[in-house]
């Protein structure tokens, strides 16, 4: 059950709720004065603060208690009990962050009821709070692998424009994790704790994707049976995710284009606009520019959307990050998923290095899943891989010897976003207070070496904890994870 702290200087009444409160299971804390309450707070940690508002009669010590207990992190809830209430005191105590008022005399029931009403009320805080905190984990950046220059100007434009209002347009082919990125803008953002609300412009017919952009009133047209709230009211005060902008109908497109310059949504059918706090992201994998010159698309809406254009690279355009990827998928997704641990040849490897990938990182990730399906053995083959990878490959050559042909990786690649490249030849960076190596080097790379080799030593302080390691650092999270790459200030 709970911890509850309870603070009255009615001796009769702490007695009376004491034995009420540990009869349901409860742990509880009595104090008749102020007097080392202060100390209890941060030394026992109570789900539940139950405090008088008037210690000694005159003194308005509950206040102080409030405040206190509402600044712990995680704050327990708080509930405040006077027998000279009054409304200003009722306001101010919620104010403060109480989270009910009782005034003497009351009844016990009433007191449980209260009480287990703010249990459940702290238990769905804290689960939202771990809910949040798992998503802001899923969506980081640290979820977007790559160590290719174009990924670290990828990473780069996040970093900038996360923690603002401005309107970004993610361009892309299929596959290249444009959402991805939209998450990681918002869960790194001052609106990580409003929606985040995507949708897919290419996926409803017309009619249909005003109303869920939108909203519409009752008996605006067939079918229209209740009221209803669109996208832009759901994600009021967070994100919206306008995926495949380019395939929107030329009238939505006018609307969208009001709503950006406004900021203003009015249902179909409904006569009043209604003010919407809304950070509109887009993402496409036409040219628009193009799209804008066929008449395809409205000029200005694109001049609205291009406010801030990152650019997605192909996988072609980043081969050398397909070994980590593959690594990144092996462990985080099939590991995960299965619960067994596999491996890849050098000989699989390189055919997936060689291929194309058309579909990108998602065509990436769908052949390693296939062919963990498909092994027969926890080491992926050249023969478990799809076709399309190995057309070019003899089948005389698909069999290989399960002897000392398991790909390497680099330890810290999967999973560090940005991306860790592989090591060099000679540049092993020396452990934390090492001297000058044996061979020179020029001084620019030894300063690098020891700044690599101190935050590794950090990092396995914290356990690969990226946040607490940039905190002890008294650097930024994307700072850390440049670094980790090599990629320096």
């Amino acid at each position: 059950m709970a911890k509850i702290l309870l603070v009255d200087d009615e001796i009769t009444m702490v007695q009376m709720v004491c034995e009420v409160l540990r009869a349901d299971g409860h742990e509880v804390f009595p104090f008749t004065s102020a007097h080392g309450v202060l100390e209890a707070l941060t030394e026992r940690h109570p789900d539940l603060v139950i405090t008088d508002l008037y210690l000694d009669k005159t003194k308005a010590h509950g206040m102080e208690i409030l405040q206190k207990a509402r600044a712990l992190n995680p704050p327990p809830a708080c509930l405040m009990i006077t027998g000279f209430g009054t409304v200003e005191s009722a306001v101010e105590a919620m104010r403060l962050g109480a989270y009910d008022f009782l005034e003497k005399p009351f009844k016990l029931d009433e007191l449980k009821l209260s009480i287990q009403r703010a249990l459940n009320y702290t238990r769905t805080v804290a689960e939202n709070t771990l809910l949040r905190r798992e998503l802001k984990q899923r969506y980081g950046f640290h979820q977007i692998i790559g160590a290719a220059p174009p990924m670290q100007e990828v990473f780069r434009m996040i970093e900038r424009v996360a923690d603002t209002d401005a309107t970004v347009l993610i361009l892309g082919e299929s596959g290249t994790g444009k959402e991805l990125v939209a998450r990681a803008l918002h869960f790194n953002s001052r609106r990580q704790h409003a929606a985040f609300v995507p949708i897919n412009c290419s996926a409803l017919p017309e009619n249909l994707l005003e109303s869920e952009l939108f909203g519409h009133r009752k008996g605006a047209f067939t079918g229209a049976i209740n009221d209803k709230n669109g996208l832009f009211h759901e994600a009021d005060g967070g994100t919206i995710f306008l995926d495949e902008i380019g395939s929107m109908p030329a009238q939505l497109q006018s609307r969208l284009l009001r709503v950006l310059q406004e900021r203003e949504v009015r249902r179909v059918g409904d006569n009043v606009a209604v003010s919407v706090n809304v950070r509109v992201l887009a993402a496409t994998n036409e040219n628009l520019e193009k799209l804008v010159t066929e008449g395809k698309f409205r000029e200005d809406l694109f001049y609205r959307l291009n406010v801030v254009p990152i650019l997605m690279p192909s996988l072609r355009e980043r081969a050398e990050d397909v070994p980590v990827l593959v690594a990144h998928f092996l462990r985080d997704k099939v590991h995960s998923r299965t619960g067994r641990p596999f491996q890849i040849s050098r000989r699989a490897l390189e055919a997936l290095c060689r291929h194309n990938w058309p579909g990108n990182v998602r065509e990436l990730e769908n052949a390693i899943e296939r062919a963990s399906v498909l092994s027969e053995s926890p080491l992926i083959k050249i023969r478990d891989l799809p076709p399309v990878v190995v057309q070019k490959i003899p089948t005389g050559e698909w069999d290989e010897p399960e002897t000392a042909l398991v790909a390497e990786f680099p330890q810290s690649s999967p999973g560090l976003i940005p991306g860790t490249a592989t090591p060099q030849p000679d540049a092993s960076p020396p452990k934390p207070g090492t001297a000058m190596p044996s061979h020179i080097v020029s001084l620019k790379r030894f300063i690098r070496d020891q700044e690599n080799a101190y935050l590794n030593h950090v990092l396995k302080l914290t356990n690969q904890n990226k946040e607490e390691a940039a905190r002890l650092l008294d650097i930024s999270l994307a700072t850390l994870y440049r670094k980790v790459a090599g990629e320096g200030e």
